[in-house]
């Protein structure tokens, strides 16, 4: 398999990503579709160029931006109980007007 090259301004918005958006490794890397090892080599090589934040407001922008990811995963996880919930549902067969089955 050849070995995969990235252009310069990918590898500064992967830094970003870290820097800038409160991304672990692991996650950017994953997000991009890339080896986490990458992601590190470009950090110890470019991430003292790539500006990071310097103001408070960006620090709580990016505190926000961390508690709505976790609270996007938590929706997200009610939203998919919710969907088994509902592929259970089924007609009643006692005539229910809601048609909904109890799940235990």
């Amino acid at each position: 398999m050849p070995k995969r090259k990235y252009t310069r301004e990918f590898k500064e918005s992967a830094v970003r990503l870290i820097r800038q958006q409160g991304y672990g490794v692991t996650q950017a890397a994953g997000s991009l579709g890339v080896d986490a090892a990458n992601i590190r080599g470009w950090l110890k090589l470019i991430g003292d160029e790539v500006v990071a934040p310097a103001t408070s407001g960006d620090a709580s922008l990016r505190t926000e931006n961390q508690r709505l990811r976790k609270e996007n995963v938590q929706l997200l996880m009610e939203r998919e109980i919710l969907k088994k919930v509902l592929m259970r549902a089924s007609p009643s067969p006692t005539g229910d007007e809601n048609g909904l089955v109890a799940v235990r």
